[in-house]
């Protein structure tokens, strides 16, 4: 017979769960957002409203109607679709950048952790100082001088500047683990301290991750936006939310709907990004829950 009490369904869903994800407005609304402008993104790769390609000048600066729900830019193009397809560009970059940064920064901080005060610990962490003294506009100053503006240089710059934010994130949240019971007791059985540190330490720091991820999720967007302003970013006919604004500036002043839309369109994904960060982290920390509520 089974447990009343237990929270799982016939179908092997955990309600408990959804329920707490859904009892956090800041998650459930973070988490609605992301779904949006994510969903708009996938849509994009098979169906836009118009092409974003072809240009019509003589449909040029219209305010936003029937026809063109969000208005045209300069080029006579639809504003929604290139939205559309500017968050999946900006998407992309900020996946990449992020995933780059939990490739190289989340090894290099489990190893420094395992050689706590060895000299290879010192070397990481003072290697992670450096590059945390040059922001991510400067990198990716620096590598489009030698090799040229586009995307993928900018996911360079912001995947290396990710690099010690997960670094310095999984050797903070490993240190503390290393003397518990569990790793001690590893350490018994004869496991050294590769095996340890991707066996045990990691999994225990893995909703640290999460939670890092999804921040830094948010703000590869906020840098890509930023590098396109600049023209350091996705290079035309790529769309790009940065380049949309860059583009409207000088015209803001009698077509204001070409800066709003994709302003917005930054505004409302970084806050969704961040409001799903800040739920997880609630989620994952029942302590910090508690002391909330």
């Amino acid at each position: 017979m089974s447990d009343p009490r237990t929270h799982i369904n016939p179908k092997g869903v955990d309600l408990r769960l959804w329920r707490q994800v859904f009892s956090s407005r800041s998650l459930a609304l973070g988490l609605v957002l992301t779904l949006i402008f994510t969903g708009a993104a996938l849509l994009s790769l098979i169906w836009t409203p118009y092409d974003i390609e072809t240009l019509n000048i003589a449909n040029k600066i219209k305010t936003p109607s029937a026809a063109h729900w969000l208005g045209t830019d300069h080029f006579g193009r639809d504003i929604l679709s290139m939205i559309m397809v500017g968050a999946r560009t900006s998407i992309a970059v900020a996946v990449v950048a992020v995933g780059i940064g939990m490739t190289f920064g989340v090894p290099l901080g489990l190893f420094a952790a395992a050689r706590k005060g060895s000299v290879l610990d010192e070397l990481i962490m003072r290697a992670n100082d450096l590059i945390f003294a040059f922001p991510a506009l400067l990198i990716a100053i620096m590598i489009t001088a030698t090799f040229g503006a586009s995307a993928v240089n900018a996911i360079i710059a912001i995947g290396v500047f990710n690099i010690p934010v997960f670094a310095r994130l999984t050797r903070s949240g490993a240190l503390t683990l290393w003397q518990r019971e569990f790793v001690l007791a590893a350490r018994v059985a004869g496991k050294n301290a590769a095996r340890i540190s991707f066996e045990h330490i990691l999994p225990n720091v893995t909703n640290l991750l999460i939670v890092q991820g999804t921040i830094q999720f948010s703000l590869g967007i906020l840098a890509e936006a930023g590098l396109s302003y600049v023209g350091l970013g996705a290079q035309p006919p790529i769309p790009s939310w940065g380049r949309m604004l860059a583009d409207s500036q000088t015209m803001i002043s009698f077509a204001p709907h070409m800066a709003l839309f994709p302003g917005l369109a930054i505004l409302l994904t970084v806050l969704g990004l961040n409001l799903m960060g800040d739920g997880l982290r609630d989620l994952f920390d029942p302590k910090l829950r508690r002391a909330r509520s």
